[in-house]
């Protein structure tokens, strides 16, 4: 423990995967009942505390959490959480307190009993806002269908259309442009009337419409 005290004394990083500056565990993470998790108290007496041993692991290898897809770091970070709700607020049921509470076993069943009932809340309002939030996909991929049942029944167009690009339409149209460029080049000099002088000179001037 000390070895493990002394190399995280120099390179500390906040990965946060369950940190937290009183030792409870972040809104978005799973509760941690008595008696379970992982505990690391660092030199400068800030606690970490872990919901199981793979995010303990995953801590020590100094792993970015908003890398690995797994994470709710990852998650809250691209939407897919909810994040700011009153049950994540309710589930803090830690508190300061200056004089120790005396073991009381009735106390206990009731604060797990919270507990339960806290995650209860927000498992079902998690489900509602996962709900709403794949409405959009489900939409998306509908009209995704739509539109290739639509290309599916103009295919012959389509295909018309690519077979008069490999005979060489689009150089066609590029010289007629040209061509049309050049017509009115044409068109303009038309336009320029040579006026005969009297000493024999010619003249040319613009119509100015």
């Amino acid at each position: 423990m000390r070895m493990e005290l002394l190399r995280k004394r120099k390179k500390s990083k906040r990965l946060g995967f369950a940190a937290g500056k009183r030792g409870d565990l972040p809104l978005l993470f799973p509760p941690a009942f008595p008696g379970k998790g992982i505990t690391f108290v660092r030199n400068d007496a800030r606690q970490f505390r872990f919901c199981r041993s793979k995010c303990h692991k995953n801590f020590k290898m100094k792993r970015q959490p908003r890398k690995l897809k797994w994470t709710k770091s990852h998650r809250a970070a691209r939407g897919k959480e909810m994040i700011v709700d009153s049950s994540l607020v309710l589930s803090q049921f830690a508190k300061k307190r200056n004089v120790p509470v005396k073991y009381d076993r009735n106390l206990v069943a009731a604060t797990v009993q919270a507990m339960q009932r806290v995650e209860e809340i927000r498992q079902r309002r998690e489900r509602v806002f996962t709900k709403r939030r794949l409405a959009g996909k489900i939409a998306r991929d509908r009209q995704r269908e739509e539109d290739r049942k639509v290309v599916a029944s103009g295919e012959h167009l389509i295909r018309k259309e690519l077979r008069e690009q490999a005979e060489g339409r689009p150089l066609e149209l590029d010289q007629n442009k040209v061509a049309n460029r050049v017509h009115g080049e044409e068109k303009l000099r038309q336009k320029k009337k040579a006026r005969v002088l009297v000493d024999g000179g010619v003249e040319e001037e613009m119509d100015m419409d």
